[in-house]
């Protein structure tokens, strides 16, 4: 670094993040907070300028909130959207320098040297931020100083000082516990730690608070780590002339799917949706999306599912434009497969064709859930957004047709010899069981009000193999399932 340059380093508080983040989408007129649960208590965990001149405080119990102010709009907290949020003002702040980072979950932090005289100075670029984040209703304090840390406190607690050594000492990002004993020692600004004793110090609160202070002093560097841009899978090609056959688009996709997944391989990511846009010479565009049922990055079998869709593509007076890129991506390890491997490429490969069809929703899979109850001893997921678990585990079979339990004739504990049907007469050749279960009773359930059932397996002289039940508080006999 040059002499002349001198560092400077800026921090960005959201102090609001979460609120505003709500309250920019759905403005309130009134008091407004953001809930988070806490140890089996709903608690305030971000509120409006509003609701704090009212007298509201982070950290106050819900109920007492509502209590103290009957008006107090809420909603729950999302911190994976305020994280998302927070993504976004960090791209934002890359307008003013490339070194930006994250500071905590609320915060940002700017390595500006060099950078503020295309601003026209240091303080028109703090004011172009304040107005920005002021127009975008967010509520902003910002620190502008030499170190990370000097940053942080002004912005944390520089309002109104105009030296390091007037701010409390809070201000140097250290524990509340360490904060309460050295306002206990009579400690209370960053100038009174500077006159203390460095050793005595060390030996009462460890190497953590010299660091600190050491750190906003500037006599140990704490550098500006700026966030890695995540990789953006897209690629496209523009055509110096008009294409409108068919067999040409699937060509020039094909090339573009090449590159595609040689990124995605090396990154070790698969694509789960692709979306294919073609641009005609007009500048209107046909966009051709593919869902796959699994991750994938093979080129040869992604390739033929796009000629549904790119066939019924209309391409006007031409296509001088095609972008093929991956909305939604997911990793895909290498894996080393052996001799008893089973792919279940085939398997993914004709879900996601018969998916472009009538949906992949509408594809669906049974999967075992936990209860001893037939009709809840299974859910439905879509199968191209589960994975097949293992086999039913229970002690006894089940019958491979289940369907709602139909009465038949019959009287007392044990099964009847003879009954009828479905309009067909049967008589009971061998009879297992029975097999008490229980209602649960946690869980509301209309047609097992009745109490416990006793299931038997009854193979019956005419080749029915059949699962009846008997309701010994209300008697009776009904047939629920058929084995194969």
């Amino acid at each position: 670094m040059f002499d002349g340059i001198r560092k400077r380093v800026v921090c960005m508080w959201f102090p609001r993040l979460a609120s505003d983040r709500v309250l920019r989408a759905r403005p309130v007129d009134g008091p407004f907070a953001i809930t988070l649960k806490s140890n089996n208590t709903e608690r305030l965990y971000c509120l409006n300028e509003t609701a704090e001149r009212l007298g509201l405080t982070r950290g106050m119990s819900f109920a007492d909130a509502r209590a103290f102010c009957p008006d107090l709009i809420s909603q729950p907290a999302r911190p994976d959207l305020d994280a998302r949020f927070l993504a976004t003002l960090r791209r934002w702040a890359t307008r003013y320098c490339p070194w930006v980072g994250r500071d905590g979950v609320d915060g940002l932090v700017l390595d500006v040297t060099g950078s503020t005289h295309l601003w026209g100075g240091e303080s028109e670029m703090l004011a172009d931020i304040q107005s920005r984040a002021i127009g975008a209703g967010l509520t902003l304090r910002i620190g502008c100083a030499a170190t990370r840390g000097a940053a942080w406190a002004f912005a944390h607690y520089g309002s109104g000082a105009e030296a390091l050594t007037d701010l409390p000492v809070a201000a140097l990002r250290l524990q509340e516990a360490t904060v309460t004993a050295l306002q206990r020692l009579g400690l209370r600004t960053i100038g009174d730690l500077s006159s203390a004793a460095r050793a005595s110090l060390a030996r009462r609160f460890g190497p953590d608070l010299l660091l600190r202070f050491d750190q906003a002093m500037g006599q140990v560097p704490e550098p500006v780590m700026p966030e890695t841009e995540p990789p953006h899978f897209a690629t496209r090609i523009s055509l110096p002339e008009p294409i409108g056959l068919t067999g040409d688009v699937m060509g020039i996709t094909a090339r573009l799917l090449a590159l595609l997944c040689d990124k995605l391989n090396r990154y070790e990511m698969g694509a789960r949706r692709l979306t294919l846009t073609l641009r005609r010479v007009d500048q209107g565009s046909a966009v051709v999306e593919l869902r796959l049922a699994a991750a994938m990055r093979d080129p040869q079998r992604i390739l033929p599912l796009f000629e549904r869709g790119v066939g019924e593509v209309d391409a006007g007076f031409g296509i001088d434009q095609i972008r093929l890129e991956a909305t939604g991506v997911e990793p895909l390890p290498v894996q080393q497969i052996g001799n008893h491997h089973r792919s279940p490429d085939q398997l993914n490969d004709l879900i996601t064709r018969i998916g472009t069809r009538i949906g992949l929703e509408n594809i669906q899979r049974f999967l075992p859930a936990d209860s001893h109850i037939p009709e809840r001893s299974f859910t439905i997921a879509p199968a191209a957004f589960s994975a097949p678990d293992s086999a039913w585990s229970c002690m006894r079979p089940r019958p491979l047709r289940l369907f709602p339990p139909e009465p038949i004739a019959g009287q007392g504990s044990e099964p009847p010899k003879h009954f009828r049907w479905r309009r067909m007469s049967l008589t009971t050749g061998r009879a297992i069981g029975p097999e008490r279960i229980a209602p649960e009773w946690w869980l509301p359930d209309e047609t097992w009000r009745s109490g416990v059932r006793d299931y038997w397996r009854i193979e019956t002289r005419e080749g029915r193999r059949l699962w009846l039940f008997h309701t010994p508080q209300n008697p009776g006999w009904f047939v629920q399932g058929e084995f194969a």
